[in-house]
């Protein structure tokens, strides 16, 4: 394939299936805990990082992950002790990411709000070797952690209270959940963007809960499709020159209406066979107890 031909394509679909896999696996057990906009809000923090990496002359990749585990936990001891205020901190947490990498950037030597947009809404001619190299390092963290600890993780999910009183060390696993979706943005910030990588955490589980209700069959399924639309729109941005990073968000969306158009005769299927497998009877108050039937064929 012609595409194949240039580095800087290799480079950029290698970090596409990294992302494809990495952003869907985290992303369903922030959909389970009911934080499908964390992503989002670990986003806006990770651009404080990238301006720093610009001002320092460091990796704004490594530098944005560092902020951005930073942020992570931060917005984790928020939820744990801001009680009614804590969605004011976190605002001012988000907001204060954006206008900090905003800031440090244009404070960098020879630095402008340019140099941000390609970590906003991703670029393919951007991805350095140095940058394949920290992604692939971080993907591999995401991986180990959310299919090495895959049953804690979500134990946790589905009830916290749960998972406590059997022993899990429920607080260190939120943590560690919130450290890996911000590792997970550092990734996905050079091919999908900033602002756009909640999208891929969240709407490829999404899809695939159209068609299965098992954890297994949902995770599987959403790794699939994360990893198809990356590739897609990855190769669709290089032939017809259209930004990556809406591509691959569109083509995602796009997955998830047609899966969920599909999804709705095989739910009423499915309906339909639970109903013949399992006959409604008759209620309870409805039916003649068997002693009162025997007694009266004997004429008591």
């Amino acid at each position: 394939m012609e595409i194949l031909n240039y580095a800087f394509m290799q480079r950029a679909l290698l970090a596409a299936v990294l992302v494809g896999i990495t952003a869907p696996a985290i992303g369903i057990y922030l959909v389970q805990r009911r934080q499908a906009l964390m992503g989002d809000g670990i986003g806006h923090v990770a651009m404080t990082g990238v301006g720093l990496g610009f001002l320092l002359s460091w990796s704004p990749v490594w530098m944005a992950t560092l902020v951005s585990v930073l942020g992570a936990v931060l917005m984790e001891l928020i939820r744990w002790y801001g009680k009614t205020r804590g969605d004011i901190a976190l605002a001012m947490l988000f907001y204060g990411g954006m206008a900090g990498g905003v800031m440090f950037i244009n404070l960098a030597p020879g630095g402008s709000n340019a140099n941000l947009t390609s970590y906003l809404f991703g670029s393919l001619s951007t991805v350095s070797e140095s940058d394949v190299t920290a992604i692939c390092l971080l993907a591999a963290f995401v991986v180990l952690v959310t299919v090495g600890l895959r049953r804690q993780l979500f134990a946790v999910s589905q009830d916290e209270e749960f998972a406590r009183v059997t022993g899990l060390p429920v607080r260190a696993l939120n943590l560690l959940t919130a450290v890996t979706a911000a590792v997970t943005v550092t990734v996905a910030m050079r091919v999908v963007g900033l602002l756009l990588v909640s999208a891929l955490m969240v709407v490829p589980v999404a899809a695939a809960q159209q068609l299965t209700r098992s954890f297994a069959a949902t995770f599987a399924i959403a790794v699939a499709l994360g990893v198809s639309v990356t590739i897609g729109g990855t190769v669709t941005s290089y032939y017809q020159d259209v930004p990556p990073g809406a591509t691959i968000v569109l083509l995602t969306i796009g997955a998830f209406i047609l899966l969920s158009v599909l999804a709705a005769p095989l739910a009423r299927r499915r309906a339909r066979a639970l109903a013949a497998a399992h006959p409604a009877e008759d209620p309870a108050e409805c039916k003649i107890p068997a002693t009162r039937g025997a007694a009266d064929e004997v004429g008591v």
